[in-house]
């Protein structure tokens, strides 16, 4: 005989897999259709205002080193460039270019799920959600 509780995490594991599937093919279906990988469009969505490479490897949860490889190859498209922070020259700000932004646009509007999974959730929901998910992670 199954235990219940069993199949009922088995049940809330799978949701968990098909929310991270579905926002990830959204993502990488929208990223392909400019010949970007998804950590490319990423680093482009993150860079539509001037923004610290830095800020870009915490998003991206990568390495800086990483990074810079991600945004050489955005700019050479064109798509960014990267400027000296006025206030501390060793600091490399990246922002989209016009050609960026619309790409950027475009993105998002490809990608409505991944934008806001949790857009059909009310703002209580996504409280309750988010202590749930904590109490999931201290454990």
């Amino acid at each position: 005989m199954s235990n219940p509780s069993d199949e009922l995490t088995g049940e809330v594991v799978g949701l968990f897999a098909a929310v991270n599937r579905r926002y990830t093919q959204e993502s990488e279906t929208a990223a392909a259709a400019h010949d970007l990988t998804p950590l490319q469009a990423k680093a482009l969505l993150a860079a539509e205002s001037p923004v610290p490479m830095r800020r870009i490897a915490e998003r991206l949860h990568a390495e800086p080193s990483n990074v810079t490889v991600i945004i050489d190859r955005l700019e050479s498209r064109g798509l960014v460039e990267r400027s000296l922070d006025e206030n501390d020259r060793r600091i490399k700000r990246v922002a989209a270019t016009e050609a960026g932004r619309a790409v950027a646009a475009d993105l998002r509007a490809r990608t409505p799920f991944a934008a806001d999974p949790l857009a059909r959730l009310t703002t209580p929901q996504r409280e309750s959600l988010r202590e749930l998910l904590r109490l999931v992670l201290e454990g």
